[in-house]
């Protein structure tokens, strides 16, 4: 299976004779009934599940919070908000597309939607830069966040990054002093933040959309001073 990870293989075992069995029934153990069998199989799938998800380690769950199929910014944007309107640009140098955000609605209240993005596929990571932001990503998150202080709108952001680009382009357009300037005047906003991690949480690239009044980790995601790879 595509994606797999080393400890699942148990897991994908059981599902794939479950399946099987299922399509095939005359493949059924002789003096057992068809139905109890795929009833005991079952049974030991949930709790193998139960039992692997349990007992991970820190590693594996950095490898979950990686995971392709993990829904990423847009995904959660179309499923939890409505009349997301997405805007564009720093206006002062570029679109950065490993940065998306907008107004949208939450319920009944109206709020502004930040998030990070990485890409499904080759294709798609290079035009999201693997969800690493450069300057103008973050100065555009900076541009929303002020419309929503303006207009009082609280603020949600969305953090599925390994880090900030550290390219020699956003070293020179002062990716560092974007992500402080961000810093800084996210404290300083008067309406509510609500920052939430979603996958990976990755130093500076995730703290500067990362200040708020409510920080929020997803289960089997981590949020750290550097990634595992860069520590160690």
């Amino acid at each position: 299976m595509k994606n797999q990870l080393d400890f699942e293989k148990p897991i994908i075992e059981l599902q794939d004779k479950l399946d099987d069995l299922r399509k095939h029934p005359e493949k059924h153990s002789l003096g057992v009934n068809f139905e109890e069998e795929i009833r005991l199989i079952e049974k030991k799938l949930e709790e193998t599940r139960r039992h692997i998800f349990a007992n991970l380690t820190a590693w594996q769950r950095v490898q979950l919070a990686r995971r392709p199929k993990r829904p990423y910014s847009l995904d959660y944007i179309a499923s939890a908000f409505t009349d997301f309107h997405e805007l564009h640009g720093d206006r002062l140098f570029a679109e950065d597309r490993a940065m998306v955000g907008g107004f949208a609605k939450l319920g009944d209240h109206r709020v502004v939607v930040i998030g990070t993005q990485k890409g499904r596929d080759t294709k798609e990571n290079i035009l999201r830069n693997f969800g690493s932001a450069h300057p103008e990503g973050y100065r555009k998150a900076l541009r929303l966040m002020r419309l929503a202080n303006k207009f009082n709108l609280p603020i949600i952001t969305l953090i599925d990054t390994a880090g900030a680009y550290p390219g020699i382009g956003a070293e020179e357009r002062h990716i560092a002093e974007a992500i402080a300037v961000n810093l800084r005047e996210m404290i300083l906003f008067e309406p509510p933040i609500v920052a939430a991690v979603i996958g990976e949480g990755g130093s500076g690239g995730a703290l500067g959309i990362g200040v708020a009044d409510r920080v929020l980790v997803l289960e089997n995601a981590y949020y750290s001073v550097i990634s595992p790879e860069g520590c160690a």
